[in-house]
């Protein structure tokens, strides 16, 4: 520990588990106090419990960040714990297992709502804070989806593609870090993003199996063999959240092992 984040205040969506755990760790142990956002309290618990017993400050505040109303309450119990924020993680993310054109317009919805307009509302919130403590840093979760495409053969290959909805809230997120890195910087905040690959979490290993359900397409794009894990990106989330990476901001990292076919 360096003490990177000593003193800041963190709040991680999606914090009770795979990227999102990974960062809550990565953040507390550099000195930060982290707002744990998430749905489901008992994973969220067992992270808050596990930072507590290494030593470091966590707390756990149920939310949905598809729930404008619920990402209000979250914030101000933050406020009411904390005193102020400083770092924004904008990770809770979902995705389906239908794709265009079998996707429904409820899923569709449902996936932007998470996906995009859940960062568009917490950062709504959390902004003001930000300007009030001098400044401050977010990040936002991104994918390789933003800004890849495929092919008939890619398609045949791994047997499906996310929906598309997921792929349009995700170039939606790149969007939206940019433009509002474009106000930050009047107030001394810095926007930036991370884009993972073949990162194999939870939610990415849907069949049990180990590996993520898009293994095919990444092991046949990727330049770099094998698969990224939640600690890789946490490392880059924590780079762009601490003075180390100040003089960078509306940039969107990847964090993919070298995919080729970036459009």
């Amino acid at each position: 520990m360096t003490g990177k984040l000593e003193g800041k205040i963190a709040i991680v969506t999606g914090g009770n588990s795979g990227i999102g755990e990974a960062t809550v760790h990565a953040y507390a142990r550099e000195g930060a106090s982290v707002a744990i956002m998430a749905r489901r309290s008992e994973e969220g618990t067992k992270v808050k419990d596990f930072v507590r017993n290494q030593g470091g400050t966590a707390e756990f505040i149920e939310c949905d960040v598809s729930k404008p109303d619920a990402i209000k309450e979250a914030v101000n119990k933050t406020i009411q714990i904390f005193g102020t924020i400083d770092i924004l993680f904008n990770n809770a993310g979902v995705a389906g297992p239908n794709s265009f054109p079998s996707e429904s317009f409820e899923e569709w919805s449902y996936i932007l709502d998470v996906n995009l307009n859940g960062v568009f509302n917490m950062t709504n919130e959390v902004w003001p804070h930000l300007i009030e403590s001098g400044g401050g840093n977010i990040v936002n979760m991104s994918s390789a989806a933003a800004v890849t495409g495929f092919t008939e053969t890619l398609i045949n290959t791994t047997g499906r593609v996310p929906p598309a909805s997921y792929f349009v809230a995700k170039a939606g997120v790149d969007a939206f870090t940019r433009y509002t890195a474009g106000l930050g910087g009047q107030s001394n905040i810095r926007v930036n993003g991370v884009r993972p690959g073949q990162i194999l979490t939870p939610m990415a290993d849907r069949e049990g199996k180990g590996e993520h359900g898009l293994k095919k397409l990444f092991d046949v794009v990727q330049i770099l063999e094998g698969t990224g894990y939640p600690e890789d990106v946490a490392n880059a989330v924590l780079f762009l959240s601490c003075h180390d990476s100040r003089f960078i901001t509306g940039e969107i990292m990847n964090v993919d092992g070298g995919i080729t076919s970036k459009l």
